[in-house]
């Protein structure tokens, strides 16, 4: 199992390591996903990679981040700056969030509607792609009828 308990402190490591776990998902790029659960009361100081970018997302409960103690409700991202010590106290009713993290590409960065890409010109054929239903997309007109169906 990739997932270990330590006073109090859940963590499920999907990539990456914590805990002395290591995740058996090979990532590309040095990446890291945890999924922590925190009982009541509970504490977690997790180190960082120095250079690597990271967030968290809260799933469930509140807590407290960082030196400031900034309190935290579901739903919400909290970012750190590179090389921060994850400083997180679950409150009363304890807490579940992800702590995702990687080293960055230092690439050009092109977005458009839910396209990423490094260039413009890459997005333009994703776009055709899409539209084509070619490349990973072949199965796109189907995803709109099925998502309504559900509503």
């Amino acid at each position: 199992r990739y997932q270990r308990r330590v006073r109090g402190v859940k963590v499920k490591v999907i990539a990456g390591e914590a805990f002395g776990v290591r995740s058996p998902v090979y990532t590309r790029t040095p990446t890291s996903y945890l999924h922590f659960t925190l009982e009541p009361g509970a504490s977690l100081n997790q180190p960082t990679e120095p250079d690597w970018n990271f967030f968290v997302y809260t799933l469930q409960g509140r807590a407290l981040f960082g030196p400031k103690q900034r309190a935290v409700e579901a739903h919400h991202t909290v970012v750190f700056e590179r090389g921060d010590l994850l400083q997180i106290k679950a409150l009363e009713e304890g807490a579940s969030f992800v702590v995702i993290g990687g080293k960055p590409l230092n690439e050009p960065v092109v977005q458009y509607g839910p396209f990423v890409m490094n260039t413009r010109e890459q997005i333009q054929e994703a776009f055709i792609d899409f539209q084509l239903g070619r490349n990973g997309f072949e199965k796109a007109a189907q995803w709109m009828r099925e998502r309504e169906g559900r509503d």
